[in-house]
């Protein structure tokens, strides 16, 4: 009898098309960070191409969205003339007050004449650390992490931030405070259809394992009917539990997050079914390096028909250690045989 095979997708970049969303979320909330300083008006919109974003996400280490846009900020502003005492904001006001002093005019003439800045930035700079922007990155979304908050304000909208943040004993901060516009999470759409997914299905066994919180999985799963194709959905929350068990067992700080296998290697234990091959699709050098250190056995499978550029991906994957390259969905029933 012939076993079906196990196969994990990631999902920002191989089920869920996110160049609208998640990617466009950072450029914005980047933007939206400087409001007030002197200068803005000057910053060109968008402040740097999605390619350059794209570019500088795939050199590794990020465990999502946050943490990118967190990254872009460090770079840019050390092209930003900051006032003193600039590096303990405490959240807004003190926040705002801190933008208010800084002055954008380097770093509006500099967006305006590199092609590839954050790049630039990251040559020049290496990951540098601004503290600034480092203390305006701790806590949580109401708990005084202006970062995070814009980001989720624009990426969910007024509706979905308030019914995600509201259920709360902190409902009166749950009010969105920087962006009123429509979510971008309306501009995803899927990448793979139903009827593929439908057919490996049947013969196969799907999960996901993927960076996003748990209710930001669970939207995109919903809108277009897609849950139905996968047997475990395992989630950012996930790896934020067990990181919070092991520290009250062993008082130590740890990450579990990708390019640790910790949500690979959980999906067999948790499915308990026997199955043949294992395979873990995903767009980024750390799902390769996840699969090629997990203890499963998963053949990396480096997913570039949602790239812009798709070549200079296909080469951070190869490097990162991908077993195929996948460059159309179609391909994959004959990748599983």
């Amino acid at each position: 009898m012939k076993l079906p095979k196990l196969v994990v997708f990631d999902m920002d970049g191989v089920l869920i098309d996110v160049s609208g969303s998640y990617r466009e979320t950072v450029r914005k909330a980047a933007r939206l960070f400087f409001k007030g300083a002197k200068g803005f008006e000057k910053l060109p919109d968008p402040l740097f191409s999605l390619a350059d974003l794209a570019e500088l996400k795939q050199t590794g280490g990020l465990n999502n969205d946050w943490d990118l846009t967190a990254l872009t900020l460090h770079l840019l502003f050390a092209k930003v003339k900051t006032p003193a005492g600039a590096s303990s904001p405490e959240g807004p006001p003190g926040w705002e007050e801190t933008i208010r002093g800084c002055d954008l005019s380097e770093l509006a003439d500099f967006l305006r004449t590199n092609s590839r800045p954050l790049m630039d930035l990251l040559r020049c700079c290496g990951r540098r650390n601004d503290p600034f922007v480092a203390a305006c990155f701790q806590g949580d979304v109401l708990t005084g992490n202006v970062i995070k908050r814009i980001f989720q304000e624009i990426y969910l909208g007024p509706a979905l931030f308030t019914a995600l943040y509201g259920d709360t004993l902190l409902q009166d901060v749950a009010v969105p405070r920087f962006y009123r516009g429509e979510g971008l999470i309306h501009r995803e759409s899927p990448l793979i259809n139903q009827a593929l997914l439908a057919d490996l299905s049947r013969n196969h066994i799907l999960a996901i394992a993927t960076g996003r919180p748990r209710a930001e999985v669970d939207f995109p799963l919903d809108r277009f009917d897609l849950r139905k194709y996968f047997q475990l959905v395992i989630t950012l929350d996930d790896c934020t539990r067990e990181e919070e068990r092991l520290f009250v067992e062993r008082g130590e700080r740890i990450s579990l997050k990708k390019p640790d296998p910790y949500m690979l290697d959980q999906i067999p234990r948790l499915i308990g079914k026997v199955y043949g091959e294992s395979y873990y699709l995903g767009d980024m050098p750390d799902d390769m390096q996840a699969a090629r250190s997990s203890r499963t056995g998963y053949r990396g499978v480096g997913v570039i028909f949602s790239s812009a550029e798709p070549e200079n991906l296909r080469r951070d994957l190869m490097q990162a250690g991908a077993d195929i390259i996948l460059a159309d969905p179609a391909a994959l029933p004959g990748i599983l045989g």
